[in-house]
């Protein structure tokens, strides 16, 4: 049954809420290194980091999900591996702080509420209870697809 799958998490903060990716997903957790800026790329891609010779693309999520930037204050990066179009590519999201792994189970993933969160629903997964509070599952397939990472930030 599909709702006896128990699910790995990484769960961090970013912008005082606690958001959580696939931890298949994530490869490794980085101090955020030197950033080279990109021209004429949309607001929410800060540039590209040198990850071992390979160029990986940094998206701001603060700006991608729409937090409020001002408090938003980047100490590490977590590196994504992602499938575009056949090819393997790095991508690295900045957070606030990475707090741990967390195993959740697909029957406790509640639904996103169609209002009062904090993000675009169109990137939630779900939410489920992590240590007593609420922790926003990300739809990683979506919020890291070419066609977002090129949208420009809010659509």
């Amino acid at each position: 049954m599909a709702n006896d799958a128990i699910r790995q998490y990484l769960t961090f903060s970013l912008c005082g809420e606690c958001l959580a990716l696939p931890s298949l997903l994530v490869s490794e957790v980085l101090d955020v290194p030197p950033v080279t800026f990109v021209p004429l790329a949309p607001g929410h891609l800060r540039g590209v980091v040198n990850l071992r010779g390979n160029a990986a693309t940094v998206v701001d999520l603060s700006q991608k999900l729409e937090l409020d930037a001002e408090c938003h204050k980047p100490t590490c990066l977590i590196i994504l591996e992602r499938d575009y179009d056949g090819d393997t590519l790095a991508v690295a999201a900045l957070a606030d702080a990475v707090h741990e792994v967390v195993e959740v189970a697909d029957a406790d993933v509640a639904p996103p509420p169609d209002m009062g969160l904090p993000v675009p629903t169109r990137f939630v997964r779900g939410l489920a209870q992590v240590d007593g509070a609420f922790t926003i599952l990300l739809d990683a397939d979506r919020l890291f697809s070419l066609e977002e990472l090129a949208a420009g930030g809010g659509e």
